[in-house]
């Protein structure tokens, strides 16, 4: 059974949000370990500078770092990734459970992510050109992965 990790910068606030998350992962128990870690959400200035953004990026990143091991398969999110459909993305998750025990997915804080966190991805991962709240990202990232299990094993999904 492959394990899946989100490592995530900031915490979920809203019940609903909870609630549908704890939902996914529920249903994707009978397919992979699934773990959310989440990182200290760095507070912004109204007026911050681009160095004070710098600093926030990088403590965001190291900590999202060190939650990741090096055998690990990373998929970033990114509004500069590649989007791939949903018949694609389950595609690689299978072809990458054969090398790999953990497949994390990293979601970065409202100002992005540090060029250290992006390097060590494997894959930056755009979920639509339109931007959505982190919290929003990781519903829809559970979803696509539960998605991408039933298609795997053949299941029926509603589409």
């Amino acid at each position: 059974m492959i394990n899946i990790k989100l490592v995530v910068v900031g915490k979920l606030k809203e019940k609903f949000h909870k609630d549908e998350i704890n939902e996914y992962l529920k249903r994707l128990s009978r397919y992979s370990k699934v773990n959310i870690i989440e990182v200290e959400e760095e507070k912004i200035k109204e007026n911050s500078s681009i160095k004070e953004n710098e600093i926030i990026l990088n403590k965001e990143g190291n900590a999202c770092l060190k939650q990741i091991k090096e055998n690990e398969f990373v998929f970033l999110l990114d509004l500069h990734g590649k989007e791939i459909s949903s018949e694609d993305f389950a595609q690689k998750l299978n072809d990458l459970s054969l090398n790999y025990s953990t497949i994390t997915f990293v979601i970065g804080g409202s100002l992005g992510v540090s060029d250290e966190l992006r390097k060590r991805s494997n894959f930056k991962l755009k979920l639509s050109p339109m931007t959505f709240t982190h919290q929003m990202t990781r519903i829809i990232i559970l979803e696509q992965i539960y998605r991408a299990f039933k298609i795997n094993n053949n299941e029926t999904y509603h589409k």
